[in-house]
């Protein structure tokens, strides 16, 4: 016989609850977040492309083709124009026409980090791109389009009568710190080209490599960056830009 009481044994009690409900989000309340503002217009805007040819036509086929050919054109429209840094820190329309161009060779397996500080300095990069062809550094520039740009001996670079030996000083001391940093976080050299992106004047030339630093009108920056060999591949592209992100922090950080 077996010597366990056979009077029931009551359950224990169920520890009580340490951490809070979890709210299931709405579509609603999704939308209604400060950071999707864009999609709440994006909304409105196919809502009423959709009542103005749906109503008048009394056909809600084609309201709801007007509707989504509108919100399509507004994804198409926000993705040209509006730049990943807020308005507030933009330095210059430059850096937002190189942004907007730099973003479509992400398709081809280029990398970018947008306004990256040097540490202690107050130098910035405006753009840094690994890709397949190589990391580059890129700083865009708007200038005064009714001064002319010179070159002299391929030493000495003039905006009218502004020498601008300082400017192109620094775009390849920025290069070169920034290969510094990521080859002593990789442990193997990395070698950042540096450039100069000017948009505003006429230049009379493709690319020019001036005190080590290539200079081009800013249009051409995309085929500056591809029209290279091959020298990284995917897994040493994502290393390289992985090694950036952490020694070279952004110029606005996020608060």
């Amino acid at each position: 016989m077996s010597d366990r009481s056979t009077e029931p044994r009551s359950r224990p009690a169920a520890p009580e609850a340490t951490y809070a409900p979890v709210e299931r989000a709405s579509l609603l309340g999704v939308l209604q977040q400060p950071k999707y503002r864009h999609l709440r217009l994006r909304v409105l805007i196919a809502v009423g492309a959709g009542l103005i040819v749906g109503i008048p036509t009394w056909s809600w086929r084609l309201g709801l083709v007007a509707a989504i050919l509108a919100a399509v054109a507004d994804t198409v429209y926000r993705a040209r124009t509006v730049s990943s840094v807020a308005p507030w820190r933009r330095a210059s329309a430059a850096e937002r026409r190189t942004e907007g161009q730099l973003r479509k060779l992400e398709r081809s397996g280029y990398l970018t980090l947008h306004a990256r500080a040097i540490p202690d300095s107050d130098a910035q990069i405006d753009h840094l791109v690994v890709g397949p062809t190589g990391v580059y550094a890129v700083d865009s520039e708007k200038w005064d389009k009714r001064l002319p740009v010179r070159v002299q001996s391929h030493r000495k670079l003039f905006h009218g009568p502004f020498n601008q030996k300082p400017r192109l000083d620094e775009a390849r001391w920025e290069a070169s710190r920034a290969g510094e940093l990521i080859s002593k976080a990789l442990e193997r050299e990395v070698t950042v080209v540096p450039s100069l992106a000017i948009y505003g004047p006429a230049i009379p030339w493709k690319i020019l490599n001036i005190r080590e630093v290539d200079v081009f009108d800013g249009s051409r920056v995309r085929k500056w960056i591809t029209n290279r060999e091959r020298s990284l591949t995917s897994e040493e592209v994502e290393d390289i830009y992985a090694a950036a992100e952490q020694v070279l922090p952004p110029r606005y950080p996020e608060s």
